[in-house]
């Protein structure tokens, strides 16, 4: 059998799960420590370097010899229908208005502020004002990964988010031979109207865009998933830049009931390895309280790669730490599937209703067996730029609030300073700051600061 067939309580099953709870630890592994210290080290090239240091890894990673940065840019332009895969033309523009419209009802950039005024007790005569402020990023770079496949879908589903947060420079980098050798990915580039497109990849095309060379300017956010090279030099030149999070391989726990049937069956085998073909290291996961049903799935699996252009990727992640694994009952799967916090979970069987509320780690949840993790990651709405490797914990997926920076205003007048002034000293001195006690009490005396008749404009 291709997709181990493990019972959760067994040595074999806990050893398993413990691999599965460490996946987020392996990119600290003897390999990839090695790939963060290169993707640092190119990294440093391109920041020291500029466009000579630029050139020299575009010609070297990328295969692309280049006598001048800016011949690298590339401007997209929509392609005959007779050159698109077929259907792709259609199913695309569906695509685009369903990422739309679920993008703006997340899309909120007015000020939000409230007055403080008399709180009843005395305590607080008003006069004082906090707003909260929010504005877009200038600049932000998407970078669209392309070693194994060009996906459009990643250009929709992060140019999308920015573009209605307000972002108004947005540029997007993606390898060469995936710009030049997918008119999917080139057609969808000019559908929204992107019109900086760097071709290149890699650890270099993230610092080119953090750092700045003399052709490309410098971006204030990176996001978008990549490879172990893109992730390690996302990390390195995090703080300079801000950037989503450390994507790593996709992973998919399907929850699946005693009740979900034969007919069910063929369907979360086909789900399963839709996420295995993504990457040797995804992860795919099956639970389920009944081992008949495990049987079948494994089978079944077996069957469908037999079939599958891209069985070689799929059954390299199905030997990983990929599996199935009996539980003794559905509160117990449930548990171990908030325990792995995957990049997506699937329930299936009658009790998908009822448990769908309870999940709360995940980066996102699909219900019933109609709804295939497939439909997120193209035509749901939702971005499918997603936390993974356990960091549904406390990560989420991306938004519009990730292109968006806020910061506070906050006005007392004399009278609130005076009112709040012996509060805030005594809240000082308790944590031994006493040059803020200091500061707060000279506002409890208006007259020993600046005139309060003073009228001041109101600039929040």
């Amino acid at each position: 059998m291709s997709l181990k067939r493990l019972d959760a309580t067994s040595r074999r099953g806990r050893r398993a799960i413990e691999r599965l709870l460490e996946r987020g630890g392996d990119r600290l592994d003897r390999k990839l420590a090695r790939v963060q210290r290169k993707a640092r080290r190119i990294a440093d090239a391109v920041r020291t370097g500029g466009d000579r240091a630029l050139l020299r890894a575009v010609d070297r990673y990328d295969g692309v010899p280049a006598r001048r940065v800016a011949e690298l840019r590339r401007r997209p332009a929509r392609v005959p229908s007779q050159d698109l895969p077929p259907g792709f033309e259609r199913a695309i523009e569906r695509a685009l208005r369903a990422i739309e419209r679920f993008h703006r009802t997340q899309h909120d950039n007015g000020p939000r502020g409230f007055e403080l005024g008399p709180d009843g007790l005395g305590d607080d005569p008003g006069g004082a004002r906090i707003v909260e402020r929010c504005e877009p990023l200038r600049r932000v770079c998407l970078y669209v990964p392309g070693g194994r496949f060009p996906y459009p879908s990643t250009v929709a589903m992060s140019v999308i988010p920015a573009r209605l947060a307000g972002v108004k420079e947005i540029v997007v980098a993606t390898p060469p031979r995936a710009f030049e050798t997918s008119p999917a990915l080139r057609h969808t580039l000019a559908l929204l109207e992107v019109d900086e497109v760097w071709a290149m990849g890699g650890a270099h095309a993230i610092a080119a865009m953090a750092y700045g060379t003399e052709t490309i300017a410098a971006v204030e956010m990176i996001a978008g998933p990549g490879n172990a090279y893109v992730s390690a030099a996302k990390q390195a030149v995090a703080g300079r830049v801000g950037i989503d999070q450390d994507a790593g391989p996709s992973e998919v726990v399907i929850l699946a009931s005693a009740d979900a049937g034969e007919e069910a069956v063929p369907w979360i085998a086909a789900d399963l390895l839709a996420q295995a073909e993504h990457d040797p290291r995804a992860v795919v996961v099956a639970i389920t309280p009944d081992r008949k049903l495990l049987r079948a799935i494994a089978a079944e699996v077996d069957h469908q790669l037999r079939g599958l252009p891209t069985a070689e990727t799929a059954r390299a992640a199905l030997a990983g730490a990929s599996c199935s694994l009996l539980v003794e009952d559905l509160e117990a799967g449930l548990a171990l599937a908030e325990r792995l916090a995957p990049e997506h979970i699937q329930l299936v069987g009658r009790a998908a209703e009822e448990l769908a509320p309870r999940v709360r780690c995940a980066g996102a949840v699909f219900v019933g067996a109609a709804t295939p993790t497939a439909f997120g990651d193209y035509l749901a709405g939702p971005s499918h730029v997603l936390p993974t490797g356990g960091t549904a914990r406390f990560a989420s997926g991306l938004s519009t609030s990730d292109f968006v920076r806020r910061w506070h205003v906050v006005r007392y007048d004399a009278a609130a300073a005076a009112a709040a002034a012996a509060d805030v000293a005594n809240l000082a001195r308790a944590e031994g700051l006493f040059g803020h006690a200091a500061s707060a009490e000279r506002r409890a005396f208006p007259s020993s600061g600046p005139d309060p008749r003073e009228k001041r404009e109101d600039r929040s």
